[in-house]
């Protein structure tokens, strides 16, 4: 049982609300490392300028009901079609928010997926949802470290594996660079200045500790400097995904298998033949390459292909309700955001995740109201080819 909360703060009505305040309130480093992509950000804007593309048709004079925003996806019905995705860092972006994340999303009955790099160990993840938790696998090097994982997960309750194919490299992001956030990070007398200029985040920072990769913390070495972190984050990871460790992970999961990051007819046949459950159209949301197309445009070559086959979820670029209706208008059966659920959080702290989701859910359901959709899957009669 889940306890169903709602909470808007109506001073922040709009995730556009949400991202401005969210700059006031952490320290610059932090922001961009959230706000930005990679390269010049032209596939971060891309992305959702393309999902706005999108013209949906009022109906009116047509018979309905009470739009139902419930989803069914992997033997689970959750109370709308969107979920929180993943993230790395969170930690550092607001302190606890993936643990705010998490529980807002159970008691809202959404998906929340866990990053191997994120600030929250899968054992506290769990708990706070009874197991009902995705994680996202990155690829370690060595293949006692990806099964120890796996054990973990599969032992705290958790039935949904995400591996991800679009982090063959990390991606080039001047902002992180300028700011130290590469690997090895820096801490520099300009970021020392940014987080005076924040206190709220300072003093929540210094209350619930310097945030740690807790999903990694027991395969790191005690008292890592800096420059020692960055040499281990390089030798634990092995990032190019190819068939071989597909099938290895295949054999060794035995939950439902989610691919992310595919965005080419040739990734989903191979996903396909591969076994795999799902697969989360995205471009780590314009942060690893900005020369590709905008999610949207591959979600609509991809879909009419792969719709009766395999799970198709999307991804990067999706920023509230509206981008929901487009996305699903166009053959998706779920959505992830990113940025918008930390945005809620960086602005409203513990209240974020919760406002964050009632907001999406209303902005979902009024447009189903204005559309005639009395379920999600009305939305594809509403699309305007």
């Amino acid at each position: 049982m889940t306890k169903e909360i709602h909470f808007i703060d109506n001073r922040y009505p709009s995730i556009p609300d949400l991202r401005n305040k969210a700059k006031t309130k952490i320290p610059k480093f932090a922001f961009e490392y959230l706000d930005g992509g990679c390269n010049d950000d032209i596939n971060l804007k891309r992305n959702t300028d393309r999902i706005r593309d999108v013209e949906l048709k009022p109906k009116y004079l047509v018979p309905f009901q009470k739009p139902n925003l419930k989803a069914t996806l992997f033997g689970h019905t959750y109370d709308a079609p969107f979920g929180i995705a993943p993230i790395g860092l969170q930690g550092l972006i607001w302190p606890k928010a993936p643990e705010i994340l998490a529980q807002a999303a159970f008691n809202h009955n959404i998906p929340f997926i866990l990053s191997t790099v994120s600030t929250a160990s899968i054992e506290t993840i769990a708990e706070i949802t009874e197991g009902k938790y995705w994680f996202q696998l990155y690829h370690p090097a060595e293949d006692i470290v990806t099964k120890d994982l796996l054990k973990r997960a599969e032992f705290s309750g958790c039935k949904v594996l995400v591996i991800l194919a679009d982090v063959p490299s990390f991606g080039y992001r001047p902002r992180d660079i300028r700011n130290g956030l590469a690997m090895p990070p820096k801490l520099s007398l300009k970021n020392i200045i940014q987080i005076l200029k924040r206190p709220d985040w300072a003093l929540k920072t210094l209350f619930n500790g310097q945030p740690n990769f807790e999903v990694l913390k027991p395969y790191m070495p005690k008292g890592l400097n800096l420059k020692q972190l960055g040499e281990f984050m390089d030798s634990t990871f092995s990032g190019r995904l190819n068939e071989e460790k597909i099938k290895k992970l295949r054999d060794i999961w035995k939950g439902k298998l989610i691919l992310k990051g595919a965005e080419s007819l040739d990734d989903f046949e191979k996903a396909y033949q591969l076994g795999i459950d799902g697969v989360i159209i995205s471009n780590h949301g314009g942060r690893q390459v900005d020369v590709g197309q905008a999610t949207i445009d591959s979600l609509q070559t991809i879909a009419p292909k792969y719709k009766d086959k395999i799970k198709i979820m999307m991804d990067s670029g999706i920023r509230g309700g509206a981008d929901v209706a487009r996305v699903l208008a166009h053959n998706a059966d779920f959505t992830f955001m990113g940025r918008s659920f930390m945005y809620g959080v960086s602005a409203l702290g513990k209240n974020g995740g919760t406002h964050t989701i009632s907001i999406i859910k209303k902005q979902l359901t009024q447009i189903m109201e204005q559309l005639g959709c009395s379920n999600l899957k009305d939305f594809i009669h509403a699309r305007i080819s």
